[in-house]
């Protein structure tokens, strides 16, 4: 390790300069890599972002032209919706809570200078990036983009003649399989370099929270997506070759599609929501100044969680035709796995409970995900018992659950972890005042969005109608005031991403610059530069644990670890 260190500090120290493409473009610095990642999936935020406000439009106006879009076919609106799903979950949520946090803490956190396959670390990027590329070009191909829904369910994806895009939805297939491949090959640098490149004197039970929970979630992806990637494989050659694995006509079965996709889909659930908890975990820690409540309790909690998530996917297929015994097995599972979910957040409320709570904007952050994921598991339960879905399913109150818990994982855990390492990543400080003006408008039109599509759901308002006027009991004032409202709220809150945004730049290159650990946290990377230079150190850090804190060489103040003491 003390050579490790040593060619550490050559590195840092005595590297050549390098150009501008080796040091932002074809870089193997895993900062460098995990802020393309970041940047990256903000781009494609708002692409998406962009989708909502052209169909929310459509809903609360429809017929009417979109300002910035113009008319909205039929056939536009599938697209919309369908390609809003998934760069919302594949290309924003999962690069940046995944890739882009993963790829700059964990060797800052764990105290090693890179990533151990760095060169594999720049190749995921890479085609990461050409599946961002595949995905946009499906939009402009004959036909234009993919518009079978973001669950791709035969027969619709599956047959040409079914389909409005056959090239779209092959394009979109390509696209979501290169994805797939950058995140295999990063899962393994993930992991490869948290079991075995950790500072001395850091243990398994040292490491902070938010990296336990990014391998975590590395291994569950890896676990779950080779079901989908042989799915993905016989939809291909469905949709190219003539083969008939999800045509009835040809002996196939298109069940065997959502067994495939679930199978992976709810897994990936969890693959996005432990590196938001974890991030949630670091902030309340800090601005609370206490330990994490029950850190070892927290860590099995994530264990069984991963391997539960495993075993409820059917409940996504209660109406889909599953033996009604199968059912209550699903049911059981689906609540079960809400015990250690419920845990986690009981233990982030005893974290709080008396400590000295700072309301600074990472920590309004983490205090709304807990909020707003709390809405989402609760309602969760109706559609987990499997005569409530029943009505339930493909309605609006689906919708909104899902968005009560992926709009915490995806927008606000994301908000969370970029205010809270901005100064390490920039070395610069955002505003706090417009980082709570973009906090409160963001978190209050949220809420004005999707309330009232509960209240559409349980009214009876399904999925994936384009127009309601054509259906009159869904048609009435009184719903569509609710749409309107929703699609009011969806443009308020989209206006307050302009703050963010001029926020982020502006203190890029304006902002206050910031010292090494302007928070006093006690984690390894707070020891490092603002922001870290290449190889992070000059030399590499050792932990030391004594019988109530951790220490470091370099530090003159005492600080609470995550775990409790030995």
């Amino acid at each position: 390790m003390a050579e490790h260190a040593g060619e550490a500090a050559h590195g840092h120290d005595g590297h050549h300069e390098m150009s501008f493409w080796s040091k932002y473009v074809f870089s193997t610095d895993h900062k460098i890599i995990g802020m393309q990642y970041m940047f990256t999936g903000m781009a494609m935020a708002l692409i998406g972002g962009f989708m909502a406000y052209v169909f929310r439009m459509q809903l609360a106006f429809p017929g009417e032209a979109v300002p910035g879009f113009g008319g909205v076919s039929p056939a536009d609106y599938n697209s919309l919706i369908t390609n809003h799903g998934t760069i919302m979950i594949f290309w924003v949520a999962m690069p940046v809570l995944i890739a882009g946090f993963g790829n700059f803490l964990i060797p800052l956190m764990i105290g090693c200078d890179d990533m151990v396959f760095p060169k594999i670390n720049r190749l995921s990027y890479q085609i990461f990036l050409l599946s961002a590329i595949v995905l946009i070009v499906s939009f402009f191909v004959q036909g234009g983009g993919f518009g079978g829904a973001w669950t791709a369910y035969p027969p619709l994806s599956a047959k040409a003649e079914y389909s409005l895009t056959p090239l779209g939805s092959t394009l979109w297939l390509v696209a979501v399989a290169l994805e797939f491949v950058a995140f295999l090959l990063g899962g393994i640098n993930f992991v490869t370099t948290t079991m075995n490149s950790r500072a001395p004197g850091m243990k398994m039970y040292d490491i902070p929270m938010v990296i336990w929970m990014i391998v975590v979630a590395s291994i569950l992806f890896m676990a779950s997506v080779g079901p989908l990637i042989a799915g993905a494989v016989m939809l291909f050659m469905d949709q190219n070759v003539g083969t008939g694995f999800f045509d009835p006509g040809k002996g196939g079965d298109p069940i065997l599609w959502q067994h495939l996709f679930w199978f992976f889909g709810h897994p990936e659930v969890y693959v996005v929501l432990l590196p938001a908890m974890g991030i949630v975990a670091d902030i309340m820690t800090v601005f609370s100044r206490k330990k994490l409540f029950a850190y070892r309790t927290v860590l099995y909690t994530v264990f069984g969680t991963g391997v539960l998530s495993f075993t409820v996917w059917a409940h996504h297929q209660f109406i889909a035709g599953v033996d009604p015994r199968m059912a209550h097995i699903f049911t059981i599972t689906t609540l079960l796995i809400s015990v250690p979910i419920a845990e986690m957040c009981f233990v982030y409320i005893a974290t709080l409970y008396g400590g000295s709570i700072q309301l600074s904007t990472p920590m309004l952050w983490a205090l709304a995900f807990l909020a707003e994921f709390l809405i989402g598991g609760v309602t969760g339960i109706f559609l987990g018992a499997s005569g409530a879905d029943v009505y339930f399913h493909d309605t609006y109150f689906v919708l909104a659950h899902f968005h009560y818990t992926f709009f915490p994982i995806a927008i606000i855990g994301v908000f969370a972890g970029i205010t809270y390492w901005f100064p390490k990543m920039f070395g610069r400080h955002l505003s706090e005042f417009w980082g709570k003006v973009h906090f409160w408008g963001t978190i209050v039109a949220f809420n004005c969005i999707f309330i009232p599509l509960f209240m559409l759901g349980a009214a009876g308002q399904h999925r994936r109608i384009y127009n309601y006027n054509h259906f009159p009991d869904l048609a009435t004032p009184e719903l569509q005031r609710l749409r309107v409202i929703a699609t009011s709220a969806l443009l308020v809150m989209l206006a307050f991403q302009a703050v963010f945004l001029i926020n982020f730049f502006y203190s890029l290159f304006k902002g206050k610059k910031a010292e090494k650990n302007p928070y006093n946290a006690n984690t390894l990377e707070w020891t490092a530069a603002s922001p870290p230079p290449h190889g992070n150190w000059a030399e590499l850090p050792r932990v030391y644990r004594g019988p109530y804190e951790y220490s470091h060489p370099d530090r003159d103040t005492d600080y609470w670890p995550q775990n409790e003491p030995n």
